[in-house]
């Protein structure tokens, strides 16, 4: 009985936790500031998607009031530096484009404000999603902007978890 227990204790101290959830940041932050990302590329209001993607992130993760502007503990800074849409499929018979793959590229640093120090920052964030062209005009739905709001809850999921993590 004894030897399971100490077992038990040093499986539960052994470091293993569930992602975003074993990490704090500093005790003194309370706020986040999270501004709207810069958007780089000649695609609209795609930095609008990913930092509302990024806010609801944290909001739901953390407990950390976010703000867009003004006073703040932290300050998170994103880029969207590239997004490519690149065919992969094409119908054999006639051969249209029957499937496109979207990557997009961003940045991201986290500065705590008290210190001015970078506790966070990513050069290359790689995202690639994938989405169908219908060849029937009845039917044809445009998946691009779809493609791009998965892509968004993505870059969010995986921002804020390494944010989390490097803590």
């Amino acid at each position: 009985m004894l030897a399971a227990l100490a077992a038990a204790f040093v499986a539960s101290s052994c470091g293993y936790h569930v992602e975003g959830t074993s990490s704090k940041f500093p005790e003194d932050w309370k706020t986040i500031e999270i501004p709207a990302f810069v958007n780089k590329t000649p695609r609209y209001r795609v930095e609008q998607r990913l930092t509302q993607a990024v806010i609801r992130e944290f909001l739901s993760r953390t407990k950390y009031r976010v703000v867009s502007d003004g006073p703040a503990d932290a300050e998170l800074h994103g880029e969207v530096l590239s997004i490519e849409a690149t065919p992969v499929l094409f119908d054999a018979t006639t051969g249209e484009v029957t499937a496109m793959i979207v990557t997009l590229h961003a940045k991201a640093t986290l500065t705590d404000e008290h210190t001015d120090k970078v506790v966070y920052q990513t050069n290359d964030m790689v995202f690639r999603d994938e989405y169908q062209i219908s060849a029937d005009i009845h039917s044809f739905f445009e998946e691009s902007d779809p493609a791009l709001e998965r892509m968004s809850h993505d870059f969010a999921a995986r921002l804020v978890s390494n944010v989390l993590e490097n803590f």
